[in-house]
This record gives structure tokens, sequence and C-alpha cells, in this order.
């Protein structure tokens, strides 16, 4: 089982880590916890090298908390190496199941009752157990079957302290490398308190599962498990049990009659309605989070649901057209409108990146593309150039990346862009193979038109480019210094003369009001001006002079 969280809600609120807020902190716990973090940190050897593998042994064995900022990192590859953020996203939190005991304590507190008073039955053993919470199978006294996710007892102090201890750890790291620091970890840390506080509230993912429920109700080959509401709290979550098979049980599901080719497809294109028709899409779909049961896929565990705002959903349709249409500045407009800017761009080897990232990909035929792969790249290409990509844009990535992975392993003749084309726009999947045999008479006929509107359009990225600030000139012209360094002392001598002009012309309107004291019948204030006004006139004719006796 996966435990993970919503990232990426719209006017999301990131409260700050607090002790009050935790219910309190106890500094003896705080130090036993260092000393085991130390130890953890002793018994890994960092000494000797940190490799993403030791990297995600460490954050494992030290809890819940280091987890989730592993997670939370992984969506980070303007923060991260990408072999890096590769393995963190292998962090799935399975730990230790806590006795049944423990379990049982926290259900009968949440409802007040005795735990027989509630459920007719349920299993000491469980069937899943992750950092945050427990999974149990259960029966309601009217005989169906539901699982029950519990939360772990304390946990929200546990990882409020380990919180305060990487607060104090940030700020001696930022006071020692005197604020320069590569990676914004108090950033960092908020994000994952925050994520970890949705997390924490079943309810937020008893919304997440209604809303996608809602979405979908009209697929007939799309499904959740239902939801008891009533039984459902902030620690506790009650849904239908799923008797089911998994996606990635080939074998099982051919022997019972099902077309994997067409369950694959099916998949893919309800993907692709989640992220462009409803911006709310599943952000770990993996083989155990998606299974069969009925003719129907099954959606599981919506702890983690990515969120695309309009915006965003239109950027992203708008870079898949560009791509299709081989048109790099669209494309570098809609990367640049994505990201965020850090520093100064170098916006002609952005262009230059683009476009050799275009003409590699567009060469290609469509079912060869890897849609992962290809996002990857162009977040690789982003960072590159300067550019921090949200992190919703990185979540969308990992899932398209995991679903392509789950479809290639269990239906490979489905190709994921092309459905992802086709849902977009039933003829754009043709501007992928303009080479294809048999449409010559086109491909002329389009290069002709393109030719037609290269000016316009070039014209057109111009404007748009300015408008958002970020034309850049370059010229380079030979033989050019001496000239440009002419005008330039033509310019400041022009500009000598009109402060002085200026200073001659307010110190003779002065001189027509009455102020004390004066000098020689002049107020002061014009005598000062008429003083400044001679100064500037002798250096303009001391110039002249200068300039006619040097020698040519």
């Amino acid at each position: 089982m996966t435990q993970t969280s919503n990232q990426n809600h719209e006017n999301r609120k990131t409260p700050p880590v607090s002790v009050k807020e935790a219910g309190g902190s106890d500094n003896a716990a705080m130090g036993s916890r260092f000393r085991e973090l130390l130890g953890i940190l002793r018994r890994h050897d960092l000494v000797r090298g940190l490799t993403p593998e030791k990297l995600r042994a460490v954050l494992e064995d030290m809890g819940p908390t280091f987890i989730k900022l592993g997670q939370i990192m992984s969506m980070h590859p303007d923060i991260l190496p990408k072999e890096y953020c590769q393995e963190l996203s292998k962090l799935r939190a399975d730990v230790k199941p806590l006795p049944f005991s423990e379990i049982k304590g926290v259900i009968e507190e949440e409802y007040k009752l005795p735990i027989q008073e509630v459920f007719a039955q349920i299993d000491a053993e469980p069937l899943g157990s992750a950092s945050i919470a427990q999974v149990h199978k259960a029966s309601l006294p009217d005989g169906r079957q539901v699982v029950l996710k519990v939360q772990r007892p304390g946990i929200q102090q546990i990882m409020a302290n380990d919180i305060l201890l990487l607060r104090k750890a940030a700020g001696l790291l930022k006071l020692l490398s005197g604020g320069d620091q590569p990676v914004d970890l108090d950033m960092v840390l908020t994000e994952m308190w925050a994520v970890a506080q949705e997390e924490m509230n079943f309810l937020k993912e008893a919304g997440n599962l209604l809303e996608f429920e809602d979405l979908n109700h009209e697929i007939a080959y799309i499904a959740a498990p239902k939801l008891e509401k009533e039984l459902s709290t902030g620690k506790i979550l009650v849904m239908e049990y799923i008797e089911g098979i998994p996606i990635d049980q080939i074998q099982t599901l051919e022997a019972m009659g099902y077309d994997m080719t067409e369950i694959g497809e099916k998949l893919a294109d309800n993907y692709c309605k989640q992220i462009f028709d409803d911006a709310f899409f599943h952000a770990d779909p993996h083989p155990g989070n998606i299974w069969i049961r009925d003719g129907k896929i099954v959606w599981l565990d919506f702890g983690m649901m990515g969120r695309l705002t309009a915006r965003d959903k239109g950027l992203f349709r708008q870079a898949i057209a560009a791509l299709a249409n081989r048109d790099v500045y669209e494309l570098k407009n809609v990367i640049l409108t994505l990201g965020v800017v850090k520093g100064k761009v170098n916006h002609t080897r952005l262009y230059t990146d683009l476009d050799d990232f275009v003409t590699r990909y567009g060469d290609l035929n469509l079912g060869s593309l890897n849609m992962g792969q290809l996002l990857e790249e162009l977040m690789d290409l982003a960072k590159t150039n300067g550019i921090s990509l949200p992190a919703g844009l990185s979540m969308l990535g990992r899932g398209v990346m995991t679903i392509e992975g789950v479809i290639t392993a269990c239906c490979p003749q489905v190709s994921v862009i092309q459905i992802i084309v086709n849902h977009l726009a039933g003829g754009i999947k043709d501007q992928f193979n303009v080479r294809q045999a048999g449409i010559s008479l086109w491909k002329a006929l389009q290069g002709f038109l393109n030719k037609g509107v290269t000016v316009p359009a070039q014209f057109s990225d111009v404007l748009r480019m300015a408008a958002k600030g970020q034309t850049k000139l370059n010229l380079e012209i030979v033989g050019s210094e001496e000239p440009l360094q002419k005008i330039d002392r033509m310019v400041n001598k022009l500009a000598l003369c009109m402060i002085t002009a200026g200073l001659t012309v307010g110190s003779s309107l002065l001189c027509s009001i009455e102020l004390e004291p004066k000098w020689g019948g002049i107020p002061w204030p014009a005598g000062v001006g008429y003083l400044l006004s001679l100064l500037f006139l002798g250096k303009l004719l001391w110039d002249m002079y200068r300039r006619k006796r040097k020698p040519k």
C-alpha cells in the first residue's frame, strides 16, 4: 500500500510548523530522536560518499517524515539530479505493522464506541502497513465487506518533532553557508508539512475519491471503491472492499478472457481524460492501484491526486500542439510561461535547445515516441536553461511515466502518446508523420503555405516576446566601434548642452523673484545656477578646442 498526498491543490494554504499546533514537544524526546538519526547516518557510512540508492535507504530508515521528504524532493528535478529523483520516487513508506491492539484503540477512541458495535468482524492481520496508516479488512453489520484505513497513533507528533529538527538543521546550514544555499530547504519543508497534514486528514482523501467518482461516473468501464461516509473520519477511512485482479497479473486476466490491448487503450484514454478534460488526475498510477473487476478498471488509493489549473491545462495542450507542428517559438513561449525563471535566460540558447528537441522528436514515427521520456527531457532542458517548472508539472510527468510503464509492460501494443494526440484532436497525429509516403502533395502545399506566412508569424513571435520582456536584440557590425564611440560622445555633449541651457533659463527666472540674501543683486539660488552653467559651458568649449587641436 502506498500512502501519499495531494500536492497540487489550487489556493492551498501551507501553514508553518509550530510546536503548539502539533500538540507540544518534549525536549528529551527530541534529544533522543536526534541521537537516533545520528546513529542511522553513522550506520550507513555517509562519509564514504552518497549514492541515490544509499540516500533512499537512509530516508527509509529514518522514518515517515524523511520518507515524505524524499517523496517531495523526487518531484523537484530543478533541485536534485535526475538519477536521485528517479530513485527517491521508489519510496513507498512500507513499514512494520503495529499490533492490532493499538489499531483497535484508535478505532474505539475515534468512534467513542466498542469496536464490536461498529463492525461485525475485523481482521487482525493487516492488508498493508505504511508510515502513516494501516489497512485492515472488515465487515459491516449488514454483511458488506469493507477496508479500514486507520492512522497510526501519535504520527502527527512524531512528524512535527522531526520537522522541528529539520528546520533547526536548515537554519544552521544556512548560517554556515552565509545564506548561499543551492536548495531552499525552508520551502521544501513547508511544502512537505502541508502535504503531510493533508495526508493525515483522511477526509481530504475521501473528498478526492468522491470527486474522482463524480467526474468518471458516466464512463461504464471506470470504477472506484464506494466510500462509507458515515464511518469515515479524519483518522479512519472506510471504503468498499475490492475483489479484483491487479492489472499486471496478465496471465490471470487473459485466462479470464480479458483483452489486454483493449484494457490498455481504455486505461490510457481515461488517463488522458483525467489530465486534459478534468485537470484532476491520479498521480501514483502503479499496478497496485489499478485493478480489474467485472470488466471495469478500478482505481485505488486517492491519497495523491494531481490538479492542474485551467491555465496550466491549456498550456500543456499548447505544448503538445507546438511539438506536433514543430513550432519552436510556441513551445518556447509555453516553457517560459509555465516556469519560473531563475536569473537571466539566454534566449538564443533556449531556442537552439528547443529546436534540437523538436527536430529530434518531430522526425520520429508517432508510435515509437515515449511520452514519459519526452516529458523528462523537456524538464531537464528547462532546468539546464535556468527555468524551474512547477511541482505540479513534475507530478504530471512522473504520473505519465508511471502509466506508460504499466501499459508498456501489460499492453505493449498500445501507444500512450498516440492516444493522447487522438484525444486532443483527431487529425493532429498526421502532423507527426509529414514525411510518410502518399502525402507528398499535401507536404508540398503545406511547405508553400508555411513559406507564405513565415514573416508575419515570426513578427508575431517577436511582438509577443517583447510584450513579455523576453526580446533581446544582438547586433554585430564589423568596424562599428569607432562610429559608436563618436555617437556616444555626441550624445554626452548634447546632454551637457541641455543641462547648461536649463540652468541658465532657470536662473534667469529666479532673478525675477525677490529672494534674500542676494549676491551682487542676484538671488543666491540664481547665482549658484549661473555658476554651474558657466562651469559646464567652459567644459564644452575646452572639449571643442581640444578636439580641433587633436591631429587627424
